[in-house]
């Protein structure tokens, strides 16, 4: 070995050791609502997975699930005080602090699809609308995962807006009850964990609860044997929202990681939903129950409804600009009635 291929040798070396030791590091602790086992659970962990090999490391991940640390409502709180760091949840959790939470939690009556949804987020204005509302309480909005439309589980036949008269069903509370109340139902607001002694005692004809695969494995239709699919009524979204402090203190390519790591979990999110309530569908069908995709008139009715059902909720300068933001890409949709 020559001296000059030492000296180089040594160099490159020395220079090695120098970027290792440069290299910066990301500490994240992230709470999910979810369970390690459920899909989106999974999903969470694919996240995780892909932020840690796409830095090298460089980004180390602590993921706390089923809402181990705090409550689900209060991990937003608990990231913005440095708790945690991230909010693995919703953002509708958030509706008492700002009504404008509601039009980037739950969107009822606006979009038929995650893509479009997700379209008017990066593509609509609506990321940038949206982080002025989480910069207000320190936090940064990193991305959505949209897993789909819900499903409505019914004892009785729910097959358009003629079946909604009287029709007592499990609500949420909030902006829901306002828009069914509207087209003669009659919601009743109740803990999730009291619906199936309601339903087997007749205090309910029906209950909302989530997409048709999710209904299906918590055994709902062992109780009811009618159901809408595709859905269209609710299509919650769940956000990444970091601590604003601790994002902008990260490497920029340690966010950009984090950013591009979110798109793929939305488009996997959506993928995924789409089969598993594809083949859930089938299953269901073979089973005896009658699953009814309602006319585009019946949509076109309850969108009317919900949006007519918005200003009563958009009570605070926030919530204004980004129901004026939905409206204006659910326009460019074809998704908005001429009035």
């Amino acid at each position: 070995m020559t001296m000059k291929t030492l000296t180089l040798g040594m160099a490159a070396g020395t220079a090695l050791l120098a970027t290792t030791a440069m290299a910066q590091q990301t500490t994240l602790r992230i709470q999910s609502h979810y369970n390690p086992e459920q899909t989106s659970g999974k999903l969470a962990q694919q996240f995780v997975d892909n932020v840690e090999t796409m830095s090298n490391g460089e980004i180390d991940i602590e993921l706390f699930f089923s809402s181990s640390v705090v409550k689900t409502v209060e991990t937003f709180d608990a990231a913005a005080t440095g708790i945690l760091d991230c909010d693995f949840t919703g953002g509708a959790y958030q509706t008492g602090k700002n009504p404008a939470f509601q039009f980037v939690g739950d969107i009822m009556g606006g979009y038929d699809t995650p893509y479009q949804q997700l379209s008017w987020l990066y593509y609509g204005g609506g990321l940038e609308a949206a982080q002025e509302l989480y910069n207000q309480y320190d936090m940064q909005l990193v991305g959505w995962w949209i897993y789909g439309q819900e499903s409505l589980s019914s004892k009785k036949p729910i097959a358009g807006i003629e079946d909604l008269q009287n029709w007592k069903f499990r609500s949420p509370p909030g902006m829901e009850t306002k828009i069914f109340e509207k087209l003669g139902a009659s919601p009743i607001v109740m803990d999730f964990t009291e619906v199936f002694t309601a339903l087997e005692t007749g205090i309910i004809d029906a209950t909302d609860y989530s997409g048709l695969a999710n209904n299906e494995s918590i055994g709902l239709y062992d109780l009811v044997k009618f159901a809408n699919y595709p859905g269209f009524h609710s299509m919650p979204s769940d956000h990444l929202a970091c601590n604003k402090a601790v994002w902008d203190g990260m490497p920029e390519h340690h966010r950009a990681i984090m950013s591009t790591a979110m798109e793929s979990l939305a488009l996997r999110t959506a993928l995924q939903f789409e089969k598993l309530n594809a083949e859930a569908a089938a299953r269901l069908r073979q089973n005896g129950v009658t699953l009814s995709n309602w006319s585009d008139e019946d949509k076109q009715a309850f969108r009317d409804a919900a949006q007519a059902t918005w200003p009563e909720f958009a009570t605070t300068p926030e919530a204004e600009a980004l129901v004026e933001s939905h409206l204006a890409y659910l326009s460019d949709l074809g998704l908005v009635s001429d009035k």
